[in-house]
């Protein structure tokens, strides 16, 4: 076929409404009648409400609703612990927690209203650190916790054994701090109730079936009593799948008002409403043999999920058990213990806990490949899961392009030749460092179910519509569903339109979480793509007078093979099939369920229907004299089983590359006693276009078996090795060893005082 873009590269379907302003975001939606609401927040970490006098801010003109805690549903929500009001009710447990919702003519009313509204807080002791909260004594965030979350303990093997046979051994305690989305759109809701009682909701999500689900807990109503529709959605990276608050605050100030409301929130407050990353300190002893192959790895977690649990114990269970799975190992044990502080909450972010052990791990292989005399390039080559392996906790390696991912970036990066040029010696000192990573394609936790359903039309023009449940938050989802499309009907990508998503509409999806929409959603469109040709055929043959296996279907016509004057445009065939005794407008639902295995109470089984892998290498300038690291040049090499948008996944690999700069060097969300003080973009500092090198990468395609074309995600598993990789090369340039993030020029001045100090310099 020649319109086929499958392989090649593919501008995402949405990119021509979004660089001319015309994407709609639900900040942008006008309704008639409309309403705009605003929130008072908690100024404690802390404190018991006392009481509330909001009777000069219902007073004030144009005010048309306050709404406190006493007045949201006593029914509690959250992922699984049920701990949530839609407002703080009876206490207040952290600094930005939603206390008060005015709803008014315009957002300046709104804003003025809420200074009017006096709360009155009795302040009680606050736990600002995991060590505070697990001392004896301690106050409890939740009663009845003791501020313990979730406990996991994992072992495989014998470890002890394993470590009397190492020939070295390395032990080491790792901080890894939280980290803010930074998505360019703050969360925006637009939500109304009309006349026959069904709620609508307009919300940038990451998911409209885990959306609607959260809101009818929250509100106490049945979830076909409300309609939530995806607007376009300016970037998630984990924060807009289920935790947010924005959606939940509007709804139901829409359902006490029978007239829509906005609730957009400023940049502040979604540093304050937002999930950022789970912070974890991370204690690691691993030991490998003469052949430098890991035969012990012990390792204990404590991670904060702040005020409330949210994801975060799910996060806190990739980083205790995901990287077991990249390497050839028999021996492990894990204990991870997750926490409850006056602090924010912490929750979903790109990586998924990744990232927080991929620093620890790879650092750690550096120091082992060091002590044992071998380049760390290829201690991960020996001890790299290959395809068609179970790991040690029960994954199954359909396909592995680890070791193809070390090569690539070796080569890039012209690895050995740098690895051997003289250190330097003057102020600016170079060095190069590697890490590498894997990550889930799908993820089969959120219950017994890891699947899609698509459902296509075709048109009477013979263009088709695809709707689908699987949201695109800028990542490329309904590009690749396009692609598909078009590549199994024959017909121009600029044929195909992907609804947005829509729970009244589109059939039942999880979303985008888990790098699971290539490989899940994929695969039911194929499948449904190829139910629809397989129709088209046999009414073709029915108008052509000619039997199925005669036809030949390219470019938009289906010919009889041999006859092209016998021959017949989509449209007219998508006609034919309704224009005639008991026709029918075509139409076709499929579905795509991986045949994967939840984990049991011991946390074993094949959770994904595939594994992606990738590696990343960097060069780095140390400024001896203050302290300044740059990332001079970086290659990254993403392991995507097969590129469906090359582009796209370059895009892909590119932003999560910069995420890690940014986490690893600059990015650090500054609190005193619980509160924010750096929540906006002046003074919270993320990486920009003069502060990152070009991001070079490359693709790997290692044929999934179990995906579409070979393919699997390639969203997520890039952003993992980034912190680690510099991490190696500071080490590499300057001999200092940091453990905790970010590397700031504090602490490379620090560490080289040490060396001085010690001889070492």
């Amino acid at each position: 076929m020649t319109h086929s873009t499958l392989g090649r590269e593919t501008p995402q379907v949405s990119a021509r409404e979004k660089v001319t302003g015309r994407a709609l975001y639900a900040g942008d939606i006008q309704l008639a009648g409309m309403l705009h609401a605003k929130v008072l927040r908690s100024p404690w970490p802390h404190a018991r409400i006392v009481g509330a006098d909001v009777a000069a801010a219902r007073a004030l003109s144009g005010v048309r609703l306050v709404l406190t805690g006493e007045d949201t549903p006593t029914r509690q929500w959250g992922v699984h612990r049920k701990e949530h009001r839609i407002l703080a009710s009876g206490k207040v447990r952290f600094v930005g927690e939603e206390v008060a919702v005015v709803v008014a003519d315009d957002e300046e009313t709104a804003r003025d209203a809420l200074d009017l509204i006096r709360i009155d807080y009795e302040e009680l002791p606050a736990l600002i650190s995991p060590e505070q909260a697990m001392a004896d004594g301690a106050s409890e965030v939740h009663e009845g916790t003791r501020n313990l979350a979730k406990e996991i303990r994992i072992a495989r093997g014998d470890v002890a054994a394993g470590f009397a046979r190492a020939v070295a051994v390395c032990e080491a305690t790792y901080d890894a701090p939280s980290q803010y989305p930074g998505y360019l759109e703050p969360m925006a809701t637009v939500a109304w109730m009309g006349g026959n009682g069904r709620l609508t909701v307009w919300t940038s999500t990451q998911s409209v079936f885990l959306a609607r689900a959260r809101l009818a807990e929250a509100l106490d109503m049945p979830v076909s009593d409300i309609r939530v529709v995806q607007a376009t959605t300016g970037g998630g990276f984990g924060g807009k799948i289920v935790e947010e608050a924005n959606s939940l605050i509007c709804a139901l100030a829409a359902s006490r008002l029978h007239r829509p409301v906005r609730l957009v929130n400023n940049r502040l407050e979604d540093f304050q409403g937002a999930r950022a990353s789970v912070p974890e300190r991370i204690w690691l002893k691993m030991g490998v043999d003469a052949d430098g192959l890991i035969v012990a790895k012990d390792v204990r977690i404590v991670a904060e999920c702040g005020a409330y649990a949210g994801l975060s114990a799910e996060v806190m269970l990739v980083s205790a058990m995901r990287s077991d799975n990249m390497h050839r190992i028999d021996n492990v044990r894990t204990h991870a213990t997750l926490v409850y502080t006056n602090n924010p909450p912490r929750g979903a972010f790109r990586g998924f806990g990744g990232q927080q052990m991929g620093f620890a791990l790879n650092s750690h292989l550096a120091m082992l490949a060091e002590r044992i005399g071998l380049d760390p390039v290829e201690l991960h080559r020996r001890n790299a899961i290959r395809s068609g392996q179970t790991s040690v906790h029960g994954w199954q390696i359909g396909s592995s392009g680890y070791v193809e991912c070390l090569d690539q970036v070796c080569a890039a990066m012209r690895w050995s030749e740098r690895r051997a040029r003289p250190k330097d010696t003057g102020v600016l000192r170079q060095g190069v460092g590697m890490a590498a990573a894997m990550h889930v394609s799908g993820n089969r936790t959120l219950g017994n179910w890891d699947g899609s359903t698509v459902v296509l039309k075709l048109n009477e023009d013979g263009r088709a519509t695809v709707l689908s449940a699987e949201c695109d938050m800028g990542q490329g989802a309904a590009t690749m569903l396009a692609q598909i499309c078009a590549h199994e009907l024959g017909i121009p990508l600029a044929h195909v339109t992907v609804s947005a998503p829509d729970t009244d509409s589109s059939p039942y999806a999880l979303g985008s979480l888990a790098s699971r929409v290539t490989i899940i959603a994929g695969n039911a469109m194929v499948r449904a793509a190829r139910e629809a040709r397989a129709k088209l055929m046999l009414a073709a043959a029915d108008r052509l007078a000619a039997v199925v296996d005669e036809l030949l279907l390219a470019d938009g016509r289906i010919q009889v093979r041999g006859a092209p004057e016998r021959s017949a445009t989509l449209a007219e065939v998508a006609r034919h099939h309704i224009f005639r005794h008991g026709g029918e407008g075509l139409l076709v639902q499929a579905s795509f369920d991986a045949a994967t295995v939840m984990m049991d109470a011991d946390h074993f089984g094949n959770i994904a229907p595939g594994y992606s892998f990738a590696a990343q290498a960097v060069a780095v300038e140390v400024d001896t004299e203050t302290g300044r690291v740059k990332v001079l040049d970086t290659f990254v090499s993403d392991d995507c089983g097969k590129a469906i948008n090359p582009l796209g996944v370059h895009g892909q690999t590119s932003g999560a590359a910069v995420q890690a700069i940014g986490w690893t060097l600059y990015e650090q969300l500054q609190f005193d006693s619980g509160r924010l003080m750096n929540g906006n973009f002046a003074d919270y500092a993320m990486p920009t276009a003069d502060s990152v090198p070009a991001i070079r990468s490359g693709i790997v395609e290692s044929n999934e078996p179990n995906g579409p074309y070979g393919a699997k995600g390639a969203s997520e598993t890039a952003i993992v090795p980034g912190a680690a990789a510099i991490a190696n090369a500071v080490y590499d340039a300057i001999g200092v060893r940091i453990h905790s993030l970010p590397i700031t020029p504090e602490k490379v001045l620090a560490g080289l005082k040490v060396l001085r100090e010690t001889g070492h310099a």
